[in-house]
């Protein structure tokens, strides 16, 4: 793709500019507000946090490295430190694919699970208070749907 040259250029509307400065502002507050919260009572980063919640959802706690990374949008650099980190804490550990023996897999251990357990409390409370109970319903659908459609847009190929 080439670059465009400034003639050519979109620029934003005085509102589409305030908009996007909105979101970038929030999320960077939102994601410090969780990711302080969750430090502070359950000494968990907010991706640790969110790869125990994904291996929680899947079958047998388990799931491929690469997946999780996909799953995640994480790059396979961050996953496997976040992984290591938690590994080094006894809350997950890594095993050979079964199927694949190139393949590496993600498995929870019951000390992970009694971890996110203890730590989903009040990481739902402050996802509540910073965003849920902040926005309307209709406000928050608009943001789901929204959010959904720059994900799509965004899947790689």
């Amino acid at each position: 793709m080439s670059t465009p040259s400034p003639t050519e250029v979109r620029w934003l509307s005085a509102g589409q500019q305030a908009h996007w400065r909105a979101y970038l502002v929030a999320t960077a507050r939102l994601q410090d507000a969780l990711g302080r919260q969750l430090e502070r009572d359950s000494d968990l980063s907010l991706s640790e946090y969110e790869v125990l919640v994904r291996l929680s959802e899947a079958p047998g706690r388990t799931l491929r490295m690469s997946l999780l990374a996909d799953e995640l949008a994480h790059s396979r650099s961050r996953i496997t430190h976040t992984v290591r980190r938690l590994e080094s804490a006894g809350l997950v550990e890594r095993q050979a694919c079964d199927s694949d023996g190139r393949g590496v897999n993600c498995h929870m251990t019951d000390a992970g699970f009694a971890r996110l357990e203890a730590a989903a409390p009040g990481h739902v409370q402050a996802v509540r208070a910073h965003l849920v109970d902040v926005l309307t319903d209709d406000q928050l659908g608009a943001l789901g749907d929204a959010m959904a459609a720059v994900r799509d847009a965004l899947e790689p190929a």
